[in-house]
């Protein structure tokens, strides 16, 4: 926790208890449905929190948007990003019902009332449109870029796909005919996990 305190200090208290509340609900729910890497658990909070809350450095939500997460497994980044904006709507996407359970009952049991979830995949949901599209290492960025952009509305600010990457993007971004915008994560949290960890958005 003292990982998302060092670069966030503006909470409140209600965020700072939702926060505070989600390592412990996350490796009770592992033992049951492995959604986390065992050994990733000792460093939840930076590898998984403060990794989807490297969104928020960039861009600022704005109340009442909606926004998907899409391939979200257990919650990741759209838990972190609906404490971290309670006025914005999240709905959770995936296709692996039992990561969504987890995501679902994560966000009831700390009080989020901005969270649903849809056990779907992109490709299927028809009647819905969202203001951005946020996703966490799910797939390569051509795919990820295939799905969303008939899912998002035209105009808004900020828009698009944000998506947190890692590793060479060089190929990637070529074989995705996408332009993206690119921030390292690195010059936003100095620990040594984010070095070549990536944000990127795609606007529609």
């Amino acid at each position: 926790m003292e990982q998302v305190l060092k670069y966030f200090t503006d909470f409140s208290e209600e965020q700072i208890r939702q926060f505070a509340a989600l390592k412990d609900l996350y490796a009770e729910w592992n033992e049951k449905i492995n959604v986390i890497s065992r050994k990733d658990m000792d460093n939840f909070y930076e590898h998984h929190v403060l990794h989807s809350l490297a969104i928020t450095t960039q861009f600022e939500f704005k109340d009442s948007m909606n926004i998907m997460d899409l391939g979200c497994g257990g919650g990741f980044p759209g838990i972190p990003l609906a404490i971290f904006f309670p006025e914005v709507k999240f709905l959770l996407v995936d296709s692996i019902n039992k990561k969504l359970k987890v995501a679902s009952e994560i966000a009831s049991t700390i009080g989020l009332k901005n969270v649903a979830v849809h056990h779907t995949r992109a490709e299927d949901i028809k009647d819905q449109k969202f203001d951005v599209v946020v996703s966490r290492a799910v797939a390569p960025l051509k795919d990820l870029w295939f799905w969303s952009k008939p899912l998002l509305k035209k105009g808004s600010s900020p828009g698009g796909l944000i998506c947190l990457k890692g590793g060479d993007l060089a190929k990637e971004v070529f074989e995705s005919n996408c332009k993206p915008r690119v921030w390292e994560i690195e010059k936003m949290f100095t620990e040594p996990f984010f070095k070549d960890k990536f944000l990127l958005q795609v606007l529609a």
